[in-house]
């Protein structure tokens, strides 16, 4: 019976996926389309808890094999991010797109990013605040005390690392290894890397330029190649956006969100008030605040379903160039936000988290020495937390720890940890954009926005 039930749920699925195909036939917008299939899959996660549970096998194994769908198109994402990252910023040196040197557009992309990533903590104490959001107040049941256990026995494992060495971390080794993204600083490792190839090619192309223009052809002929790959695969983006929703939603648990909705709230009060904050300072730097809305809500809805900042860096890229920020810094800016000053998961999470915390170990959250000691540290921790990686996590558990609040503690939101993970992660890929926009606008290389129409996908 369970068998029959799963095929039905598919069979219905297959459906909605025709549905997509014939809009798609039809030219229906990319940005439509995936706004669609957001909304019919957080449809069907409600429609399959509620018929079947969240704990049922019908339930289950529905979601495992819409897992082939959404599982698989986010890995066909991550696949081309390493080889669009190495070959869009070696692109980007042999078009010569760079026009200012390399050290100072690093510094205005991190420096935008921690900054952020401050303010972001500001926000998240205030709403914590606002809110009265208190751990004293959570029950914890088994699954949290798990949980708990787990953060420190993580914290064990990093806990030795000093700043230096994470952020030495950060500097590729092994350049192979790093392009299979075997480290979690794999991605900024091979940043690092096309910057040394494509400062190399500057200096052949004046000492040895035959040489140099064999090599920049060779480059823009991948280029093409990666990039004909990359629009292959978010064509695919209403599909995956579909069954990545469904999944999530008819797996959350209700019951622990309703438990915890203080927390929830707060948490999205916290995550909206920074992205009107990034609005205005889109706006400082030039760019009309409702066409970067417009142009970044396909990168931001993926980001917003998948949780995962690494899958959506094509598209991020792909937003900022229509927003006008060079190949180069793009990819830069891109590619150092999924690690450093992450707003999301790095600075108003842990930020929050300080504030409920604690008053269970007799500190009082409203100090002002208190709220600027945990300012100070989000700041330099959402860079630090580059050289372990692991997100939200790993930010929380350096921070706390550095406060000296107990780590375990931040198990007893595991059970509402998918809901707020979606809005945190859409906030870091918003960020990341943003240091673009800021660093293209402070070196003098904002370029006029494209045409508002979307390109063809």
């Amino acid at each position: 019976m369970n068998t029959l039930l799963v095929i039905l749920n598919l069979v219905v699925a297959l459906i909605i996926i025709g549905l997509f195909i014939y809009l798609q036939k039809r030219h229906v917008s990319f940005s439509k389309r995936v706004l669609l299939a957001l909304f019919i899959g957080i449809l069907a996660g409600f429609v399959l808890q509620f018929v079947y549970g969240m704990q049922s096998t019908v339930t289950k194994e529905t979601t495992d094999w819409l897992g082939i769908v959404g599982g698989g198109y986010v890995k066909f994402l991550q696949m081309i991010a390493i080889p669009l990252i190495l070959v869009s910023i070696i692109t980007a040196f042999t078009r010569l797109e760079l026009k200012t040197n390399v050290a100072k557009i690093g510094i205005w992309i991190i420096g935008t990013l921690v900054v952020t990533a401050a303010i972001a903590a500001v926000i998240g104490i205030i709403s914590a605040l606002l809110f009265h959001l208190n751990a004293d107040n959570i029950s914890q049941g088994s699954v949290e005390i798990a949980r708990s256990k787990e953060l420190q026995d993580r914290f064990a494992e990093i806990g030795d690392l000093t700043l230096p060495q994470k952020i030495l971390e950060l500097l590729p080794a092994n350049p192979f290894l790093d392009m299979t993204g075997a480290r979690s600083t794999s991605t900024i490792a091979v940043v690092i890397f096309a910057a040394f190839i494509g400062i190399a090619y500057l200096g052949v192309k004046r000492k040895q330029p035959k040489e140099a223009e064999i090599f920049s052809r060779g480059v823009d002929a991948i280029f093409a190649i990666v990039l004909r790959i990359v629009k292959l695969i978010l064509r695919l983006t209403p599909y995956g956006v579909f069954a990545i929703m469904t999944s999530t939603v008819a797996t959350s648990d209700a019951n622990a969100i309703l438990k915890l909705g203080n927390f929830v709230i707060a948490s999205y009060v916290a995550l909206i008030t920074m992205f009107i904050i990034h609005l205005l300072i889109v706006a400082i730097a030039g760019v009309n605040p409702i066409t970067y809305i417009k142009k970044s809500l396909p990168v931001l809805t993926f980001a917003f379903t998948s949780r995962t900042s690494a899958g959506a860096l094509p598209l991020n890229i792909e937003t900022q160039r229509k927003l006008g920020v060079p190949s180069g810094i793009a990819n830069f800016a891109a590619s150092f936000g999924l690690s450093i000053g992450q707003n999301g998961c790095a600075a108003i999470y842990p930020a929050m988290l300080a504030i409920m915390i604690a008053p269970t170990v007799g500190i009082d959250p409203t100090s002002i020495s208190f709220i600027l000691t945990v300012v100070g540290i989000v700041a330099i921790s959402s860079f630090g937390v580059a050289g372990v990686g692991g997100g939200a996590t790993f930010a929380a558990i350096i921070v706390l720890s550095a406060l000296n609040l107990p780590v375990g503690l931040a198990g007893v939101l595991i059970s509402i940890e998918p809901l707020i993970d979606m809005g945190r992660t859409a906030l870091n890929v918003s960020d990341s954009m943003v240091s673009g926009i800021v660093t293209s606008r402070a070196t003098g290389s904002l370029e006029k926005e494209e045409k508002t129409e979307e390109v063809a996908i």
